[in-house]
C-alpha cells in the first residue's frame, strides 16, 4: 500500500507539534549536548511557534499516512519563507521526518517524490534543503537522489553552532513514475 498524503490544516496543529518533536528528538537527541538539545526543543516546538508556521501563506506542512497510520510529515516554503535562498523560483524542503518505527520502508523517498511532485506542480524551477553535515545517511540519501550540494549554513541548536550543507534538486531532471 502506497503513502497518502494530506495538506495539515489549523485543526492538525496538536498533531503536528507531536508528530514534529517526536521525530526530531528521535533523530537527533543523541548527538547533541543535552542542555542545548533542551533548549533547542523548547523554544522550536512550542504551540505558538508551529501555529505561526502553519497559518504562514508561504508554508505548507503535509502529513503522510501508510494504512491510515501517521508515518510521517514534511514542509514546503516559499518566497518569504524559506530560510536561505527567498528565491521565487525555488520551494525550500525545510523538514521531512518518517517516524522511527516506520523507517526502512521507502516512506522517505515517497514523501521525497511528493515534494519534488509539489514544487514542480508550482512550476519551481528547484527545489533546496539544509541538512546537517553529519547526518552522513541523510546525505547520502539526498545525494543518491539527485541532490547536489551548493553551499552551507549555520544551524544552532541552542547555542552549539551546527553546519548544514544547503543540497538542490534541479526540477528540469524530475520525472514522474
Amino acid at each position: 500500500m502506497s503513502v497518502r498524503f494530506q495538506k495539515c490544516s489549523p485543526t492538525d496543529l496538536d498533531q503536528l507539534i507531536d508528530i514534529s518533536r517526536t521525530t526530531f528528538v528521535d533523530a537527533f537527541e543523541k548527538d547533541n549536548a543535552p542542555d542545548d538539545f533542551k533548549a533547542y526543543i523548547d523554544k522550536t516546538f512550542t504551540k505558538a511557534n508551529i501555529q505561526e508556521q502553519l497559518v504562514h501563506s508561504d508554508s505548507t506542512f503535509y502529513f503522510a499516512f501508510k494504512d491510515e497510520i501517521l508515518v510521517g510529515y514534511f514542509k514546503l516554503n516559499e518566497n518569504t519563507a524559506q530560510t536561505d535562498v527567498k528565491l521565487s523560483e525555488s520551494v525550500e524542503l525545510e523538514r521531512i521526518y518518517v517516524v522511527k518505527e516506520f523507517q526502512g520502508n521507502q516512506i522517505g523517498k515517497e514523501m521525497l517524490h511528493e515534494a519534488l511532485r509539489l514544487a514542480e506542480k508550482a512550476q519551481k524551477t528547484f527545489l533546496w534543503l539544509g541538512v546537517w553535515q553529519k547526518n552522513t545517511r541523510a546525505v547520502r540519501f539526498y545525494e543518491k537522489h539527485g541532490f547536489v550540494k551548493f553551499g552551507t549554513h549555520p544551524y544552532y541548536i541552542g547555542d552549539d553552532k551546527q553546519t548544514d550543507w544547503l543540497m538542490r534538486y534541479d526540477l528540469i531532471n524530475f520525472r514522474e513514475d
